[in-house]
Formats: C-alpha cells, sequence, structure tokens
C-alpha cells in the first residue's frame, strides 16, 4: 500500500460517521488533495464549540460562510456575528467561478450554487432588526460583570434591584438605573438607609462613571424595549432550512465594552431560555463570533470568569459558540480546552514573536504521522486548513490539512437594493423596531420626587405662615408692654384719679 492510500485509508477511516454530518472538503496529501478523502463532522458533535484561526486573507470568513451554509440546509439556524460586514452575500446564490469548478473537482464534490433564508439584524442604528435587553433582565451578577465592578460595588447595584422590585419599579433602560442610583444617595437617602442601609455616595459615584462609559460605546441604544426574543433566532423556513442570522456590526469595533456586553447577555438569555437536551444527534443553535480577540482584549477576570461557565455550560442546552480570529492565542487557554472543533488556516512567521505562537498552535493539534504541524502552518495556501474534531463518541479525529470546498452562496456583499429587499420581507422588523418607551423607574422616581418637592413646598408656606403670624402677636404684645404712654393710661393709677376727678366735678 502506498504511503497515499494509506493516508486515504486514515482518512476514511477517522471520519466515518453514522449520523449526519457536513462535508468540510478533501484531505491533503504533500500538498495535494486526496479526491474523495472527505474530511466530515458529524451533526452530533457541532455543540461541543469550536475555533477558526488564522491569518488575515486565508479563509477563515469562507470557512465561517460554508460551515454557516450546510448546517442551514440541514435544517440548523446559525447566528453570524458580522464585524467586517462581508456576510450579507449567503442570501444570494454564488455567480460561480472555473477555480470553484476546479477545486471541487479536486475535491470530489459537485459544485451548487443557492441563496439561503437570511435575517439582518442590528445593535445599532443600522438597518436591520433592532436588537434589546432591559437591564432588568441582564440581572445584578451579570451588569456588575459587564462594568467590572468591586464587591463593595456589586452589593449596591444588587440593592438597587433588590429596591426596585420591592416597590415595583420597572429597570429598562440605563436612565432608569441612573436614576435609582442618584435617588438612593439623594431625595431617598433616608428611606434606602432605614430599609437596605447606608449606601455611600463614593461609591455610587464610580458606579455611575461606569454607566457612562458604556453609554459612550453605545449601550443606550441596547438597553430597553422590546426585548428581543432569542426563539426568533431557530426558525425554520418554508424549505426546512435554519435561518440565518446576520448582526451587522460594522460600527462597533471599536467598542469591546458593548460588544461584550451584547454577547453575554445574548448568552446569558439563551442558556436560561432552552431546555436541556443533553448528547442529542444535532445541535439545536449554532453561533459564530468573528473577531473573537474584541471579547478578550479588554476582558476583565470577572467577564472572562463568566465567559468560560457559559462556555462550559450551554452546551447541554445544544448551543454550539465558534469563535473566529486570527491566532489561537487570542483565546484563553481556559475557553480553548472546551472547543472540540478547530479550523487552522495559514499563519505567517514575520517575527520571533510569530515563529513561538506558530509552534504554540501546534501543540494543540493531535501529532499525525503524515505532517511536520509547524511546517504546514506557514505553507497552507488560501482555501486550506487543518482540522480536527471530535467524533460521535467524542475522540479528537486524525489532523488533517483539507481543501476546503466553496461557499455555495455569494462570496461579497449585498446590494442596497437586495439588502432592501430582504429587509422588506423580514416579519421580525414589524415587531422589533418600534421604540417602547412605557413608564419605568425614571419617570415613576421623578413624579415621587416632585410629588415630595411640591409637599416640601407647601409644608415651606405653612411654617412660614405660622412664623408670621407668631411674629405679629408676639410684636403686638410687646409692643403694648413696652409703650409708655399707653402703660400710664391703662395703670391702676391712672384711672382711681381720672376717676376722682369726675366725681368732684359731678357734684
Amino acid at each position: 500500500m502506498s504511503t497515499t492510500e494509506k493516508f486515504f485509508e486514515n482518512i476514511e477511516k477517522g471520519y466515518t460517521t453514522k449520523g449526519d454530518y457536513i462535508t468540510m472538503g478533501a484531505g491533503m496529501f504533500n500538498g495535494e488533495a486526496v479526491t474523495n478523502a472527505f474530511v466530515k463532522v458529524p451533526l452530533k458533535t457541532l455543540n461541543r464549540h469550536g475555533l477558526i484561526a488564522g491569518a488575515t486573507g486565508t479563509g477563515k470568513t469562507k470557512t465561517l460562510q460554508v460551515i454557516a451554509e450546510n448546517l442551514s440546509d440541514k435544517g440548523i439556524p446559525v447566528l453570524l456575528m458580522d464585524l467586517k460586514g462581508d456576510l450579507s452575500g449567503i442570501a444570494q446564490p454564488s455567480p460561480g467561478h472555473a477555480k470553484i469548478d476546479e477545486r471541487h473537482e479536486k475535491i470530489g464534490l459537485p459544485f451548487e450554487a443557492k441563496g439561503f433564508p437570511v435575517e439582518i439584524l442590528s445593535l445599532s442604528e443600522q438597518d436591520g432588526v433592532r436588537l434589546r435587553a432591559t437591564v432588568s433582565e441582564f440581572g445584578p451578577v451579570l451588569l456588575s460583570r459587564i462594568l467590572d465592578l468591586s464587591v463593595t460595588q456589586e452589593g449596591i447595584v444588587a440593592v438597587v434591584f433588590k429596591y426596585c422590585d420591592d416597590n415595583k419599579l420597572p429597570l429598562l433602560d440605563l436612565k432608569d438605573f441612573k436614576k435609582v442610583l442618584q435617588y438612593a444617595t439623594g431625595e431617598g437617602k433616608k428611606e434606602f438607609q432605614e430599609e437596605y442601609g447606608r449606601i455611600s455616595t463614593s461609591s455610587t459615584g464610580t458606579i455611575l462613571r461606569k454607566i457612562i462609559e458604556l453609554e459612550q460605546q453605545g449601550a443606550d441604544l441596547f438597553f430597553g424595549e422590546k426585548s428581543f426574543e432569542v426563539d426568533d433566532l431557530v426558525r425554520i423556513d418554508e424549505n426546512g432550512r435554519g435561518y440565518i442570522n446576520i448582526i451587522r456590526l460594522t460600527d462597533i469595533q471599536d467598542r469591546p465594552k458593548l460588544f461584550s456586553t451584547f454577547m453575554l447577555s445574548l448568552l446569558a438569555e439563551i442558556y436560561a431560555t432552552f431546555p436541556e437536551q443533553g448528547d442529542s444527534d444535532r445541535p439545536e443553535l449554532i453561533l459564530f463570533i468573528d473577531e473573537a480577540h474584541l471579547i478578550f482584549k479588554e476582558a476583565s477576570k470577572a467577564l472572562l470568569d463568566q465567559i468560560e461557565s457559559i462556555v462550559k455550560l450551554i452546551r447541554s442546552k445544544g448551543i454550539g459558540l465558534y469563535f473566529v480570529t486570527q491566532n489561537p492565542t487570542d483565546v484563553p487557554d481556559d475557553v480553548l480546552a472546551q472547543l472540540g472543533l478547530k479550523v487552522q488556516h495559514a499563519l505567517r512567521a514575520f517575527t520571533a514573536k510569530d515563529r513561538k505562537a506558530i509552534k504554540l498552535t501546534a501543540e494543540n493539534y493531535p501529532d499525525s504521522e503524515f505532517y511536520d504541524t509547524k511546517e504546514v502552518l506557514t505553507s497552507l495556501g488560501i482555501g486550506e486548513a487543518l482540522i480536527s474534531a471530535l467524533d460521535e463518541k467524542g475522540r479528537p479525529t486524525p489532523l488533517a490539512a483539507t481543501l476546503l470546498r466553496a461557499p455555495m452562496s455569494r462570496m461579497d456583499v449585498l446590494t442596497d437594493t437586495e439588502l432592501n429587499e430582504a429587509l422588506g420581507k423580514s416579519k421580525l422588523i414589524k415587531k422589533y423596531n418600534d421604540e417602547i418607551d412605557r413608564e419605568s423607574a425614571y419617570e415613576i422616581l421623578n413624579e415621587k420626587i416632585e410629588k415630595a418637592e411640591k409637599e416640601a413646598e407647601k409644608e415651606k408656606e405653612r411654617e412660614q405662615k405660622r412664623k408670621t403670624s407668631s411674629r405679629r402677636s408676639s410684636s403686638s404684645r410687646r409692643s403694648t408692654r413696652m409703650n409708655p404712654v399707653v402703660k400710664v393710661l391703662t395703670s391702676a393709677t391712672f384711672i382711681r384719679g381720672v376717676l376722682g376727678v369726675l366725681k368732684k366735678v359731678i357734684r
């Protein structure tokens, strides 16, 4: 048996699956694709999360597109976080190309061009279905993690939420939360102190400054109503294909805190909403987080712990998380250890730091008798990648350098006309894009403060009248006592003298 035949047998045996699967492409040996040596990933293990990594321009986004398309075809909904703005073309079929046909001939797969059901979502003022959540839905723990608060400050946030629950004050947006904080150390200081203990003004000041920092990154657009229902992410179209939900994030690349806030709230809501599935034959929803380094770059230790906990727990709900970034070292080790599927595109060794990163990356993959992993990592071409997945029993598959299949949809953005057409067909825009500003903590407390101020003003006026009346009475008595003329005229001696004179005159 030749080495190539041995390689083919290794791939065929390692990637055989009894259940449903998606085909990534064909295995490569000595830089050439081995036709029909298909690299397949079982649907059963796709909720074990994954990583798509590689240098700029090596084909990460197209790999993401290929996986999303195949999942949709299998009736599995997908959520894509599109920070570069180049994924909307999934809605339209590929125009095809001679190089695509040549690639698929080498792989041994026929090429089919088609578009997919797409829903365009937006976190900001960009066109699309508006994504919002209320402060109450965040809860005190997650909000404290996002704001990177101390233990004392976390306690104050918990007290604010408790006060609002006890007094039926809805916390919908950030102005509600700020108003309650100000009230706790202002007009309502006595009320808070009696019920919940003393609240430090310096601590509330710090929390307010951190909220303002979050607002400056655009979070005021995210907090509010109507809240997005995560069940709308798992819709299936009339042809049985899962919707590919694309969140347009091109205008928040420089606002990592907003990105982290949104992602964590979404994952927390999905975890709280979706039922337990255990080890099912297919995932319920797959999320792709492009430019994942933005989440971890400025994350606090508490925030990283929160992400790690969610990554560990959410797979039992049938949810798969896929991080897309330039280098595996962008993802913390504790998170990286949870990722079952790894698709590693080429890395470039321009500096000593790059060479060190390549060495570390190579150590993340299984040893192979067919590859020198460090060498392959720097020699892969565009649309080629090292793949290691999990088989149906959860065991790592053999490492396979893979010639990846091409996307079936357009590898470009939608035109303005096509985008407007897609938005016009959306059923979710009508549901979520009307902003609601019902009475909440901000309005209720303002009304309460205004009422208290009016009552205080009336009491002040009444007190002023009492003082004025008292002064007049006192003044009258005082002037009567002190006037000598009045004193003489009203004295008993004077009166007796006057009466004596009158008696003499009468006689």
